[in-house]
């Protein structure tokens, strides 16, 4: 009885805050840390199912001597190991016949198990002894000390062994996982004698427990070593929900593959496993079409702004050697108008004004819906297109948003804007285009207007993106309807940043000012944390929820500003879509106060990594207790 009683909660949240910071996001569903330290070895010996995780060093091609092929932390020249300390020293080299535990930069030669695995790993031990992550911003001035393990004392004790299982038999779903297909579950422990164990059910699962891994450890200020202070380790680990994602969008702003593939690694770090890309849009159409290269010659911005086929398969492949499974979309019928550069025969309401008749943004155009025309061009995209995609992803995504019934009275083949002309029109279109998706092997994504402002009929099997928040993820899922959430009142990334339409003086200067944007504030990261798409909703439909996004529109956000914008935000949805944003033990919402040190520390590691990741709050709260940066004061404060 005691124990439950309000002084003793108080006393736990104290312990809590007085604490070191848990290493881990998101939170695993069940953690238990002891105060140990260990090292880690860089000729860790690791195994899976049993077998010897290792490549030879082979002689560099500019060189006759022979050295690893990996990066040595802050050397550039072959290096011996230390035995006695477990890591490397800069002595002559004499690896000629050590074989190493992992390659820097290893690829994966096939799409398998083994390999997804390898190269997992390869990018774990690389990230960790590369780390330049000193966790001097975590505590208070002069006590890291107190943190760190003494490296001058005699004896050093090491994680000298990783033991990897994978207990089940990947697919080739696996690797272009259907929602709720594909086991991530994982569990870890890492024991005082420095054996550390890995199981997971799917390789996937491995990825997302070298992840953990990966983020029990830091560099020590001393020197080239990299610790973690929190062995014993026991963690048993899943996902809340399957779909746990970001969209990009590379219509309105092009963003080069670089940035791409650096969202993939960060989506991975977060353990978020979906990348959505709205490739094009009404603004500009960077996509190569090859059977139909005008496409993008005349629709993007400029001619080195476009994805090649090698780019979208590399950026999918990519995504698939960190379990992030990338999907496009291609919004029609509305949000098409950049096509009206190339064929303009499809087109209707191309950059008409004033635009707000027309369209939500300029410059408008939508597809021409009683048109053969229409149909046959999307005959040759789909061929095209499609089967590309298939062997890397579930799904494709046809758009759907904002359609407005006014573009169709400046339609040859329609002229109406009554809902009872158009919805037979739109209804035939996208049963047409969710015939080629299945074709293809793809599982169609729709926004919500198509199901719910049209009441177009939809197959069980579509997956509805809900962005208009209120009752939608109720009304959809009573209906029947699977659900990505990324309601806009708390997960659009881009909100609160000022419109981007001119006004001129004036009226229009009186009306709009001070020229706030339609979905302001921004969304904080507190406030996204404080959202979970299942709340409310009765258990049936909760589980139609099948996870979430974060959208990223692109009409003030570029790659100069991308990283910013989507991190440490993005992040904070994902422990929610992970784990969920209560506290397992009183069922109530996790305090900012308890999550706030372990984003800011998530934060840091994004940085080191060589993400621009936003700042959590300043160093002084960082490095404090969180109670002394809150309003009002946490517990034990006055």
């Amino acid at each position: 009885m005691f124990s439950s009683s309000p002084l003793m909660l108080l006393l736990s949240s104290v312990l809590l805050l007085t604490q070191p910071v848990s290493a881990v996001w998101p939170a695993p569903q069940s953690f238990s840390q002891g105060n140990s330290s260990l090292y880690l070895s860089q000729t860790i010996h690791v195994t899976y199912n049993g077998k010897f995780v290792r490549w030879s060093p082979s002689p560099s091609p500019s060189s006759t001597s022979s050295c690893p092929s990996f990066r040595f932390p802050h050397n550039d020249e072959c290096s011996d190991f230390d035995f006695d300390h477990g890591g490397w020293t800069l002595t002559e080299n004499s690896l000629n016949s050590q074989q190493l535990p992992y390659t820097h930069g290893y690829p994966p030669a096939t799409l398998s198990s083994k390999e997804i695995v390898q190269a997992g790993l390869s990018r774990t031990l690389s990230s960790i002894f590369s780390s330049d992550f000193v966790p001097w911003m975590l505590h208070k001035r002069g006590e890291l000390d107190k943190f760190e393990p003494d490296l001058h004392r005699q004896q050093h004790k090491w994680v000298k062994s990783l033991a990897i299982t994978q207990t089940g038999k990947d697919t080739k779903q696996t690797f272009k996982p259907l929602d709720d297909t594909v086991d991530e579950s994982y569990n870890l422990t890492i024991s005082t004698q420095g054996e550390a164990k890995l199981t997971a059910v799917s390789s996937i699962g491995v990825l997302r427990g070298l992840e953990t891994f990966k983020q029990l450890f830091f560099k020590h200020s001393g020197g080239p070593f990299w610790y973690t202070p929190y062995v014993p380790v026991k963690i048993e680990d899943k996902p809340d929900f399957p779909h746990r994602g970001v969209m990009i969008d590379t219509a309105r702003s092009w963003l080069p593959v670089d940035d791409i593939l650096r969202t993939i690694d960060a989506l991975a770090m977060n353990k978020l496993n979906r990348l959505h890309i709205h490739v094009t849009d009404s603004q500009s159409w960077p996509l190569e079409i090859p059977s139909m290269p005008e496409v993008a010659k005349k629709g993007a911005y400029r001619p080195d702004w476009t994805y090649s086929p090698g780019d979208i398969d590399r950026i999918q492949k990519y995504g698939v050697h960190r379990g992030v499974e990338v999907y496009f979309e291609i919004d029609m019928p509305g949000h098409i108008g950049s096509l009206s550069l190339s064929h303009p025969e499809l087109i209707v309401a191309y950059n008409e004004q004033p635009y707000h008749w027309w369209c939500a943004e300029p410059p408008c155009g939508a597809f021409k819906m009683n048109d053969t025309r229409v149909y046959a061009f999307l005959d040759k995209l789909w061929a095209d297109l499609l089967p590309r995609l298939a062997p890397y992803s579930a799904y494709f995504h046809t758009g759907g948003d904002e359609l407005n019934r006014n573009d169709s009275m400046l339609d040859e083949g329609i002229r109406s804007n009554k809902t009872e002309v158009l919805q037979p029109l739109l209804q035939k279109f996208i049963d047409t285009a969710h015939k080629h998706v299945r074709k293809a092997g793809l599982t169609p994504l729709v926004w919500e207007e198509i199901p719910t402002e049209w009441e177009i009929d939809i197959g069980k099997d579509v997956v509805v993106q809900s962005w208009l928040g209120g009752d939608a993820a109720f009304n959809l899922t009573k209906a029947g309807h699977k659900v990505i959430d990324s309601n806009y009142n708390f997960l659009y990334l881009d909100c609160g940043r000022g419109g981007w339409i001119n006004n001129d003086n004036g009226e229009a200067f009186e009306t709009f000012y001070p020229f706030n944007d339609w979905c302001g504030p921004t969304k904080s990261w507190r406030l996204i944390y404080s959202y979970n798409p299942r709340d409310g909703l009765p258990e049936d439909q909760a589980k139609l929820i099948i996870g979430g996004e974060v959208p990223v529109w692109s009409e003030t956000i570029d790659s100069v500003t991308l990283d910013s914008i989507i991190w440490p935000r993005a992040s904070a949805a994902g422990e929610v879509w992970w784990s969920g944003n209560k506290d397992p033990v009183t069922g109530q919402n996790r305090s900012q106060i308890e999550v706030a040190p372990r984003l800011a520390e998530m934060r840091e590691r994004l940085v080191d990594f060589g993400v621009g990741a936003s700042t959590v709050y300043m160093p002084f709260c960082t490095m404090h207790d969180a109670a002394e940066c809150s309003y009002p004061m946490g517990p034990g404060y006055t």
